[in-house]
């Protein structure tokens, strides 16, 4: 007997109730759990939490001891710790951005978003969970760079309303970067270089950024390149959200915040869209 007769008279001998029953229901939500714990779950595991956490505290260590006595009595603030946390916070969430470009880069090198493709998973729901992930590792940089910087010195003087302000811009901040990490690893052909490609920009712009010295001492042609790319107007935020016993910190005010808003709504404005096309030009 043939596969095609076989098939015939099993489709005529079962009602077609019964295998409509027979396949499960697909439930996005429990496809967004799946994938999310996917990428969480090892992170315990193979290093990544870690890393996280030796990156912030060398990284603080290693601007902080040896920059405090330089400037930090010219950083106008209560302390140098105050001046440089929200360069360390800054730099938690990249580094768990940069882990996100990783993770995606090698999804896309070894074939597995080709294989989601493949599979009854509505488009966006990979994209969604390492969105999540993401989150989680944003969430995980923030809290080691406030336990360092308050080992450092670092405290709020600015209320728990500006304190959560606070935490929640860098949120945002990190979920952009990752964003846009994702995006750029997803196209990725090398998870490594990847990851260096993505460090040297952050590297550079936190270099040439208020979040080490005030814009004062930078050389006079390079004062408004520093005073108004999108890590010092992140950090000028940061700083008047968190507050000091000084008034150098700056008050919170939309002229304060407005820059690091704006910064944030033009770079979503210009990567929704190219990650859609891109997903869209993949599928096709």
């Amino acid at each position: 007997m043939s596969t095609d007769v076989l098939t015939a008279e099993l489709d005529s001998a079962t009602p077609r109730s019964a295998l409509t029953a027979a396949r499960p229901k697909v439930s996005t939500f429990g496809q967004w759990w799946v994938l999310t714990t996917r990428l969480i779950t090892p992170s315990l595991r193979n290093g990544d939490v870690l890393t996280t956490i030796v990156a912030v505290v060398v990284f603080a260590a290693g601007w902080y001891i040896p920059l405090n006595n330089m400037l930090g009595k010219t950083s106008g603030m209560s302390s140098y710790a105050q001046f440089l946390m929200p360069l360390i916070a800054l730099q938690g969430i990249s580094f768990a951005a940069i882990t996100g470009a990783l993770r995606a880069a090698t999804d896309s090198v070894k074939g597995i978003n080709r294989r989601f493709d493949s599979m009854p998973i509505g488009p966006l729901t990979p994209l969604v969970a390492r969105m999540s992930a993401g989150a989680y590792r944003c969430a995980l940089g923030i809290a080691v760079a406030l336990i360092t910087g308050h080992v450092l010195g670092f405290r709020f003087f600015a209320g728990w309303v500006n304190a959560i302000g606070f935490c929640v811009l860098l949120l945002l901040i990190g979920m952009v970067l990752s964003f846009m990490s994702d995006l750029l690893g997803s196209r990725s052909k090398n998870p490594e270089a990847t990851t260096q490609w993505l460090m040297l920009p952050q590297l550079i712009f936190g270099l040439l950024s208020v979040g080490i010295q005030p814009v004062q001492m930078f050389p006079d042609w390079i004062e408004p390149v520093v005073r108004n790319q999108p890590i010092s107007q992140f950090i000028y935020a940061l700083r008047a959200l968190a507050g000091d016993s000084t008034p150098t910190a700056g008050a919170v005010t939309w002229s304060m915040i407005g820059p690091s808003v704006f910064w944030l709504i033009g770079a979503t404005v210009v990567m929704v869209p190219l990650s859609l096309l891109l997903l869209l030009r993949r599928q096709s």
